[in-house]
């Protein structure tokens, strides 16, 4: 069973792209902004105009030419979220030298990997801790001739000596032929995939593959030239560059948020109209909303309460009848106005990816008046997949959304997995055509990994990760990922893993959230532990309980947690329990954490 869905016409037919730097002439003609690109640098905000990007991308090609990069030669890009990010990327395109994008939390192994696979000849950073890394490497790699800073860096080169270096040698003639070279179909990134397991694998991406997503979901949402988007989620992923591409198509003012914990106050002092994250942020968001509601007492708090139930409940196409509408209409100028403000006040759309969003959040949240998309996509898709839309016919909480124009999404019969074709998928794994056999069979479908099911004939809806779900000792197959949603549900639960391969029954190991923790003994007058033993009070144990007992009535009795074990433990990315869009890397938290796996199932049930 497969199935294409047809968009409406795109808005700027008459402004087809090929290759990602066109979209740069192309906004002179609708968009030619003073404030396309912005960050903050000494804590002000700076604004570049669309003419300093092209000045800026264009010194950055004659700076690589005259430093004696040639054509396919490979440039990295290790640094966080910022316009001169861009500058180098677009940089690179115009003279068919393709970018590897890394993450600066990535372990030495990886970067050491990753700069000698993709034999990268320069590599711009941003960050001391990374010079350092490289630094610990120097020996080891064999093709790296050149390191740029965007920040001050005692000992590294900056980048404004590069940008003043291309802008002296800048031949406008030659460059201008040298992009009249470049074809769509002509690579444009590596994408290094972190994944769970093994050694990174080097996603190939087209132009062709990131302008075919681009122009086929330029309609998901009412983009206009006098948007504002907050970006956070880090371009080094296929996702945020993506949507950053897509906001550039449009017309859209990009501002890159501080770090994520300026993000509620970037967003109130920008107002933007989008941005996109991950379920972990949303959840993030509702857990504060629910603090602050826990706060509150007497009538004002009975109203909070109240609202969030009200929410919880929503449906779409005014299912839930006229009398919940007006209560709606009460709870929004008592409540949910208080929510979109603290977002900015001027949100139209989020967009959510990268992992599994639980349909609560997506009730309470659109309830709210917050529009909230689940969409799907892996980054050997380019990205997008498939998406919800605005209007409710092309929406069902649950789900991932209609798959977009172009795009052919099929079930396979023997196993449920989600296949796809079409023009964004990518031109394989870099020096690793094993792997491109493995994953695009013989028919140019990929097999993405994920189990899913059509819903109503039209719908995406993932139902597992493949290579995730486990078999007990019984037989039953169990998704962790599904019990792993409910159980984070909780605000108390600040990360959790769902285990039992070949065992008699499902446990987890959860840590709990100190945060979460200390706001409530406050709000109920217990005394607060201070340092690691918080996974120890009788408090902290008692109100899991409780989360799991309710939880547990959900579910079928095989994946019912029998037994679950608290822990005093920091997950995170540098650290390797965790990927780079937030995903758990299975085998490192057990192989981490194998004493604690070996207690709870030591003993019999």
């Amino acid at each position: 069973m497969y199935f294409v869905f047809r968009q409406k016409s795109c808005k700027f037919d008459v402004m087809e792209i090929k290759r990602v730097f066109d979209i740069l002439e192309k906004l002179k003609t609708y968009a030619p902004k003073n404030d396309i690109l912005n960050a903050k640098e000494n804590k002000q905000w700076v604004h570049y105009s669309l003419f300093d990007f092209i000045d800026q991308a264009n010194y950055v090609s004659a700076g690589l030419l005259q430093l004696g990069l040639k054509k396919n030669d490979m440039v990295a890009i290790m640094a966080g979220n910022m316009p001169k990010w861009n500058f180098v990327d677009y940089g690179s395109q115009q003279v068919s030298m393709p970018t590897a994008p890394i993450f600066p939390t990535i372990s030495d192994d990886d970067l050491l990997y990753i700069l000698n696979h993709s034999e990268a000849k320069i590599i711009f950073i941003s960050e001391k801790a990374t010079y350092q890394k490289l630094a610990r490497l120097e020996d080891k790699l064999t093709h790296l001739k050149y390191v740029f800073s965007f920040n001050p860096i005692p000992g590294v080169k900056d980048f404004a000596e590069f940008i003043a270096l291309g802008k002296e040698h800048l031949d406008e003639e030659k460059l201008t032929h040298l992009k009249a070279q470049v074809n769509e179909k002509d690579l444009l990134t590596i994408l290094y995939t972190s994944g769970t397991t093994g050694q990174p694998k080097g996603v190939m991406i087209s132009h062709y593959n990131l302008v075919s997503n681009v122009l086929t979901c330029q309609n998901i949402a009412p983009f206009t030239t006098k948007w504002r988007a907050l970006s956070f989620l880090p371009l080094n992923h296929v996702y945020e560059r993506f949507l950053n591409t897509l906001y550039l198509y449009q017309g859209v003012s990009i501002y890159y948020a501080e770090n994520f914990e300026t993000i509620g106050d970037n967003c109130r002092e920008l107002h933007p109209q989008v941005f996109v994250a991950v379920p972990r942020v949303l959840e993030k968001v509702l857990d504060r909303i629910s603090s602050a509601g826990e706060k509150l007492s007497g009538f004002k708090k009975m109203i909070f309460d109240w609202s969030m139930h009200l929410a919880e409940r929503f449906e779409l196409h005014g299912a839930n009848g006229l009398w919940y509408a007006l209560q709606r209409k009460i709870a929004d100028k008592l409540v949910y106005k208080k929510w979109r403000a603290a977002i900015g006040g001027e949100i139209v759309a989020v967009v959510s990816g990268g992992a599994a969003l639980n349909p609560r959040l997506e009730r309470i949240f659109y309830c709210a008046g917050i529009n909230l998309l689940q969409g799907y996509g892996l980054t050997e898709t380019c990205v997008v997949v498939s998406v919800n839309r605005f209007d409710e016919d092309n929406r069902m909480f649950g789900t991932v959304g209609v798959p977009v124009d172009n795009t052919q999404v099929k079930i396979a019969e023997e196993d449920g997995e989600i296949l796809m074709k079409g023009p964004s998928l990518m031109m394989g794994y870099y020096k690793n055509p094993e792997a491109t056999d493995e994953a695009i069979d013989k028919d140019g479908w990929l097999h993405t990994g994920d189990i899913g099911t059509i819903v109503d004939g039209k719908f995406l809806k993932i139902t597992d990760r493949k290579k995730e779900i486990f078999k007990s000792s019984s037989g039953k197959y169990i998704s962790p990922v599904a019990i792993e949603n409910k159980l984070k549900e909780s605000k108390f639960i600040e990360h959790c893993i769902v285990i039992g391969e070949g065992q008699k029954f499902a446990s987890a190991i959860i840590i709990p959230s100190y945060i979460s923790f200390k706001e409530h003994f406050n709000h109920t007058s217990i005394d607060w532990i201070e340092g690691n033993e918080l996974y120890l009070h009788e408090e902290v144990k008692k109100v899991i309980a409780e989360h799991i007992k309710k939880i547990n009535r959900s579910l079928a009795a095989f994946e019912q947690i029998k037994r679950y074990q608290l822990i005093h433990a920091i997950w995170g990315v540098e650290s390797g329990e965790i990927t780079p869009k937030l995903s758990l890397k299975r085998k490192a938290i057990m192989e981490k954490h194998k004493d604690v796996v070996s207690k709870i199932f030591g003993s019999e049930d």
